[in-house]
């Protein structure tokens, strides 16, 4: 077993372990710090895939701008502990089964799947200079637009959330 194998491995039980503990976790705030440290793992696994601009990406646009928006939400709303949910048993019963059907499907997959069988070798197509060049030339009026869509979606937050003074 070689040393990306072993990456592989460690990378996917971490993503898989995290994704797991932001769904059981019963605190908002850690279930986000799960979400960071899932999505942390999942950049790993998109270096060894050599993604390093979708690993990039993923740190800073997802780890850092989503989750503080994330943060931000949850600090925000407060939530006591009589207004969470309650789980009950229908429900985690449900949750298991839809996973099992997944696991299931998964499995077959894999099953009648002949995973590397023949597969050419992997070439590195994606740069980040036609990227950047594609971007800021053919789409540079619906990037414009979008970053004004988030500054509007940003006031309204902040507009939103102001408490009026009496």
């Amino acid at each position: 077993m070689s040393g990306y194998d072993i990456a592989f491995y460690v990378f996917s039980a971490l993503t898989l372990l995290c994704g797991g503990m932001v769904v059981l976790k019963r605190n908002p705030v850690t279930s986000a710090m799960f979400l960071v440290l899932c999505i942390v793992s999942m950049a790993g696994l998109f270096v060894l895939l050599k993604a390093f601009f979708l690993a990039a990406v993923q740190i800073i646009v997802y780890a850092g701008a989503v989750m503080v928006l994330f943060l931000f939400v949850i600090m925000l709303l407060d939530l006591k502990e009589e207004a969470r949910r309650k789980i009950r048993a229908a429900r985690v019963i449900a949750a298991g089964l839809a996973v099992l059907a997944v696991l299931a499907i998964v499995v077959q997959i894999v099953w009648h799947a002949k995973p590397g069988a023949a597969l050419p070798p992997p070439t590195l197509v994606g740069a980040t200079a036609p990227l950047g060049k594609l971007l800021f030339t053919n789409f540079l009026l619906p990037f414009e637009i979008l970053s004004l869509v988030l500054l509007v979606a940003m006031l309204g937050a902040i507009l939103l959330s102001k408490k009026e003074l009496k």
